[in-house]
């Protein structure tokens, strides 16, 4: 029973177009399922991934009409979004071309990376990737295959502090932790912060968690432009129940096993506050679509299905086909 990477990272968005707009014409990202938050059907849900909607590339946001969100330490701080290392250039070339916010490329972790930002303050990093996973582009993309995102990670977020989140890390989820780095401080200060690497199943930048220890910040707040969670990656339903069990072996408390339809999901905090999620890697979403088809529609699980006209009528109008 092993965690075996980053399954999805789910971010806020107040502006459902824009986001549509970036995540897919500016990164060339594919927009896999266009539904609602299932405890807030007001609100879409868009998961934005790669070719085939694989788990460990999932990149999603609930459109939710909140207030930037304020950066801070309990909070997931940073998005790793895989690419080829031979692809920075271009992507620097990319950003210039269309007016993205982006720093320089540098060395982060022994890695090639840029920071960025999409329209609203999400803070992203290209990082270059290990080619430990096969990629999947989208044909339909605007970027040619070879220099489109492959997949999430590292992630990062930033603690007060380290020890009780450590042994949830490694006790419980079975996280190891490889090595120490220093670099910027997270609220882009001149300061510096120590990070530390967490890693899963085969490890590599796509089954990576960074911490930074930041005593000093204060407390971030959610809003638009800030994380929601990061899920971890389970790859069959019955480590899914072993691991709800485990959860409640260790009295931790959780939201108990939930059904969302394209993966299982269990949630729970960490000590300083940033919530996490186990999700199972299956069935996905090809299980309400066409894989040629998906995000096309709102679509909803099967529990939903039947309060549709009273959903769409509360939803704003969001035009995914091209």
């Amino acid at each position: 029973m092993q965690l075996t990477g980053i399954h999805h990272l789910t971010a806020v968005t107040a502006n459902a177009a824009e986001n549509f707009a970036f995540y897919t014409r500016t990164l060339g990202m594919r927009l896999v399922k266009k539904t609602v938050n299932q405890d807030d059907v007001s609100a879409y849900h868009l998961f934005y991934a790669d070719g085939l909607g694989s788990p460990g590339t999932d990149l999603t946001f609930f459109d939710w009409p909140s207030r930037p969100a304020r950066r801070g330490g309990g909070s997931i701080v940073r998005t790793g979004l895989r690419v080829d290392a031979q692809s920075l250039d271009y992507w620097l070339k990319r950003f210039d071309l269309l007016g993205v916010a982006h720093g320089a490329i540098t060395e982060m972790d022994g890695r090639a990376s840029i920071d960025f930002q999409d329209g609203e303050g999400q803070r992203l990093r290209l990082v270059a990737d290990d080619n430990q996973h096969a990629s999947h582009p989208w044909d339909k993309s605007p970027l040619p295959a070879e220099h489109q995102i492959r997949g999430l990670g590292p992630i990062t977020i930033s603690l007060s502090d380290l020890t009780k989140t450590e042994f949830l890390l490694t006790e419980l989820m079975g996280m190891r932790r490889v090595r120490e780095y220093q670099a910027a401080a997270t609220d882009g200060s001149d300061a510096r912060s120590a990070f530390h690497v967490f890693e899963m199943g085969t490890g590599g930048p796509a089954a990576e968690l960074h911490v930074a220890v930041e005593p000093k910040l204060p407390r971030g707040v959610a809003g638009a432009g800030g994380v929601h969670h990061v899920a971890f990656r389970v790859p069959t339903f019955a480590e899914y129940d072993q691991w709800a069990k485990r959860l409640q072996d260790f009295n931790i408390p959780s939201s108990g096993p939930i059904d969302r339809f394209y993966f299982r999901s269990l949630y729970f905090r960490e000590p300083n506050g940033v919530l996490f999620e186990l999700a199972t890697d299956g069935p996905g979403f090809h299980a309400d679509e066409p894989i040629d088809q998906l995000g096309q529609t709102l679509a909803l699980p099967p529990f939903l299905e039947g309060r549709r006209k009273e959903i769409e009528a509360g939803l704003k109008p969001l035009e995914t086909v091209a």
